[in-house]
């Protein structure tokens, strides 16, 4: 697929004089202000721009860019204004899916396949995994898709959804759904500013509440170190400050989850954004009863999926605690805000 800016502007001064991938590559990706959300894979017209499990990367980038700037003008990290806090909403809820089997209360399943049953989708991409825990996104197109037992559940390692939704935006039909951490949803939200084929198929974007993210390699690593093989986890979670992974045979593997600071991307360090305050829907553990989760909906869309849940009586609803979901929010930008400060 091409993509098209919707119109003419004028392009960010560069702050060195090499090609546009050079300066993001300075400004935001050497610093370490890169979050790793992939935007910028995702609009480059000569595929140079490279995610995975690996930083951002454009080889050869001298030779091969089109100097087009297209990478700048969708980084969220470019002309960064961090956003935090519980953000605009309509209504918080917790809520436990009745069709759906997940890690909390499987309602980002529920959204997605409600979703594409009222027909505002007819597609939506999905962080699914393998054996041994690598993210892998994949296309759901039918509910039935929603249950395979790999795909619900957190997987706490970056996964590629920005370079598959160019693909996904170009065979959707009716519209798209988008499920990610809230530096994608604000990558997804720059991207709809500057083209029209985003901005008019995207219909549905729900952020998952997210503290940090990891590298799979380096956390696979890790938890080798703790004596845990991926292969035989059966979820991974991180709750009251523990970092968990229950296995196949009913033990749990726990540790402080501040261990892991050592290999908590730099990118990571410098988002106070929690509850992925751009989205249509947010969606998270924290502030719900155990088997439940939070739905924070922000948007007349989330409402209107929430509603028709409701009206089919596909999830049980209960009361969310709103101040622990806001005392975790204000953690982020406690923990985070000398990193932006040094900026």
């Amino acid at each position: 697929m091409k993509a098209t800016f919707s119109n003419v502007v004028e392009l960010p001064e560069k702050p060195i004089d090499v090609k546009y991938f050079g300066n993001l590559k300075e400004k935001v990706i050497d610093s370490g202000l890169c979050s790793h959300c992939a935007t910028c894979t995702t609009i480059c017209p000569v595929y140079g721009i490279t995610a995975g499990d690996k930083p951002i990367d454009f080889p050869n980038w001298e030779e091969e860019c089109i100097d087009c700037g297209s990478c700048v003008r969708v980084c969220p990290r470019w002309d960064y204004k961090p956003l935090s806090g519980l953000g605009d909403y309509i209504e918080i809820l917790a809520a436990k899916s009745k069709r759906y089997k997940g890690q909390d209360g499987a309602m980002v399943t529920e959204i997605i396949a409600s979703a594409l049953e009222m027909e505002l989708i007819d597609a939506s991409l999905f962080v699914d995994r393998t054996e041994d825990w690598q993210t892998k996104v994949v296309t759901i197109r039918k509910p039935k898709q929603l249950e395979k037992g790999t795909a619900s559940g957190t997987k706490y390692s970056f996964a590629d959804v920005m370079p598959e939704m160019r693909r996904a935006v170009f065979r959707a039909k009716k519209g798209l759904g988008f499920m990610g951490t809230p530096c994608m949803v604000s990558g997804l939200r720059k991207i709809q500013k500057e083209v029209a084929s985003f901005r008019e198929k995207v219909n549905l974007a729900i952020a998952l509440f997210c503290t940090e993210n990891f590298y799979y390699h380096q956390l696979k690593e890790f938890l080798e170190k703790k004596g845990v093989d991926l292969t035989k986890a059966v979820k991974t979670d991180i709750t009251k400050g523990k970092f968990i992974v229950s296995l196949e045979n009913g033990e749990e593997v726990k540790f402080p989850v501040k261990e892991l600071e050592e290999i908590v991307p730099s990118g990571c360090k410098h988002c106070i954004d929690f509850t992925g305050v751009e989205s249509d829907i947010s969606v998270g553990s924290v502030g719900s009863e155990s088997g439940f989760s939070t739905v924070i909906v922000r948007t007349e869309v989330g409402k209107k999926i929430i509603d028709f849940i409701r009206e089919k009586g596909y999830a049980e609803f209960s009361e969310a605690d709103v101040s622990v979901v806001e005392k975790l929010a204000n953690f982020k930008i406690k923990k985070n805000k000398k990193n932006l400060e040094n900026l």
